[in-house]
């Protein structure tokens, strides 16, 4: 870090900065306005903006806009599918140089050990990783995670990078008070706190509010952002691989609200990263929607960093962190230069720094699933059953009633109705229970898809139109150490090795993309017309998104929020 008297003697003019940017356009997002001025830094932080200053060293940007660099608001990095410098390979050549992570996939599965391993992973990065504790561990009660962790736990997070508390899902427990939330909610008193509320709304609202969560980005049309922000909530926009809320929310953001508005990705897969982009895409498509640039621009920098408490970043500014992106085109959007901490990074599409030589070691992989546990079949009862009703783009999910069908004397999944099996197979105990399910809306025409990305417990599970084609896949992804699979009775047509947690691989996001083009191809030749069947698989056993989601201890009615039978009496 540069020391403040060097600053100083920069900002005056007694001492040539670093580096000039001259003739270039910055957005100031402080004052929403464009202007045609010099920005000088010095180490990593900016030491003036304004024109005459001299440096060691003069880019001319000819007319290109300089913007303050990216915040995404919320985001499971382990989502990716990369480790930590793997998913900055991914994310800062497209302008995101800072993110608030919230590691709960990887402690759900290896508690504080895996929350420490995703801080150690992030040292010395171009991207800022900020942390959030993760206030669920498990999720719910409802499910079997790896890992519990309790107030005692969470606070003995003492890294600078640990900003608060993660989005609190438990949000019937925060509502009517229950002992062990109020015990996180108070070990975090004065610290951000994130929300997660889907639907909750009136009196419930108030009540969770009220307990101390201060953002939300779980909603899923303008009314509902609303009114949460009407209720003193921030309300992050997101936009994420399978649950696409930002058009929907957009009529919210107005004069009145957008200083409170923040944008994240929440979960996103490599090839979206990588073709598409993450907070960078999010602008365009706020811009091409008639939102002016300079506001959008507000939405993913000054707006998160006061959110957070970040003053050190969010602006061109005297003083703040040199995290700046070159563009020549407000419409547009194109990321032309990153610099992270006065340095240029990336540029055109290109990270310009080198892959670490060595990483800190993963925590030791989490598999414990008994062969003779692969059991299937459902005994035919009288009646109808519970069916999850997926809906594409979204996490969220429907719950039918319809009569099954059966074929002697059990439960079979029926392709011609788009009927199918799901099962969530425990893996971090050995214990071999298996939930079991129906769903509709992935698409299987036959064979099956597994994997060990299961949110927030990541257990294994598994959608199949057959019992063998489904036993195949959750042995391949078991015998991987964690990943994803698809089968087609007992031939494994394509898998994707995940040995981090089962959640992550270290190699190469290019490689990690190219593999699960594989297995989501596989799972297209085998009927699933879905973008990415796999995560939308996993986010079937999220037992806090409601309607009707599924975990090794059975289906869970999220609206009511406890297990039920998947006989309808």
């Amino acid at each position: 870090m540069t020391d403040l008297p060097t600053l100083l003697a920069v900002a005056r003019g007694d001492r040539p900065a670093d580096i000039r940017l001259t003739n270039g356009r910055v957005v100031n997002v402080l004052t929403e306005e464009v202007e045609e001025t010099d920005v000088v830094l010095s180490g990593p932080r900016i030491a003036g903006v304004g024109p005459g200053y001299k440096a060691e060293e003069t880019v001319d940007l000819a007319g290109r806009y300089v913007l303050p660099g990216f915040i995404d608001a919320h985001v499971h990095i382990e989502s990716s599918l990369a480790t930590p410098p793997e998913f900055a390979r991914a994310v800062v050549p497209r302008g995101t140089t800072t993110v608030v992570s919230d590691p709960h996939e990887i402690a759900n599965v290896h508690g504080l050990e895996g929350i420490r391993y995703m801080l150690a992973a992030s040292e010395g990065l171009p991207l800022t990783v900020f942390v959030m504790a993760s206030s669920c561990v498990p999720a719910t009660q409802m499910g079997t995670a790896g890992a519990v962790l309790g107030a005692e736990e969470l606070a003995s997070l003492d890294d600078p990078r640990v900003l608060g508390l993660a989005e609190l899902m438990n949000y019937p427990g925060a509502i009517h008070g229950a002992p062990e939330v109020l015990e996180k909610l108070a070990a975090f008193r004065g610290r951000v706190v994130d929300g997660h509320a889907p639907g909750v709304s009136g009196r419930e609202l108030n009540a969770y509010v009220a307990a101390g969560p201060r953002s939300d980005h779980e909603c899923t049309t303008a009314g509902e952002a609303e009114e949460k922000l009407r209720r003193g909530l921030w309300v992050f926009f997101r936009e994420a691989t399978n649950a696409k809320n930002l058009l929907a929310l957009l009529p919210a953001l107005s004069a009145g609200s957008r200083r409170r508005i923040a944008l994240c990705t929440d979960d996103r897969q490599p090839a979206d990263l990588l073709d598409r982009g993450g907070i960078d895409q999010m602008l365009r498509m706020l811009i091409a929607e008639g939102v002016d640039p300079v506001v959008a621009i507000g939405l993913a920098t000054l707006n998160p960093a006061e959110y957070f408490g970040l003053h050190d970043r969010g602006a061109v500014a005297p003083g703040r962190r040199a995290d700046l992106v070159v563009v020549p085109s407000l419409e547009e959007l194109h990321v032309e230069g990153v610099f992270s901490g006065g340095k240029l990074v990336a540029a055109r599409g290109k990270a310009f720094w080198p892959r670490a030589a060595g990483s800190p070691s993963p925590p030791a992989p989490s598999m414990a699933v008994p062969d003779d546990a692969l059991d299937f079949s459902i005994p035919r009862r009288a009646g109808r059953v519970r069916v999850i009703r997926a809906i594409p783009d979204q996490i969220a999910t429907d719950a039918v009633h319809v009569p099954p069908t059966t074929a002697g004397g059990e439960v079979v999944a029926d392709t011609r109705r788009d009927l199918l099996k799901i099962a969530v197979v425990e893996r971090h105990s050995g214990s071999g229970r298996v939930g079991l399910g129906l769903v509709t809306g992935i698409g299987l025409r036959r064979g099956a898809i597994a994997g060990t990305v299961a949110h927030d417990h990541h257990n294994i599970v598994v959608v199949g139109a057959d019992d063998e084609s489904m036993r195949s896949a959750v042995r391949a992804v078991a015998g991987l150490r964690g990943g994803l699979a698809a089968a087609d009775g007992g031939r494994i047509l394509a898998s994707l090795p995940l040995p981090v947690g089962g959640l992550m691989s270290e190699a190469p996001i290019r490689e990690i993309r190219a593999s699960l083009d594989g297995v989501v191809e596989a799972a297209r030749t085998l009927g699933s017309p879905l973008h990415d069947p796999f995560m939308a698989m996993s986010f079937l056993a999220l037992e806090v998104i409601p309607a009707l989601k599924i975990t090794d201890l059975g289906l869970v009615d999220v609206e009511a929020f406890e297990l039920v039978d998947l006989w309808v009496e």
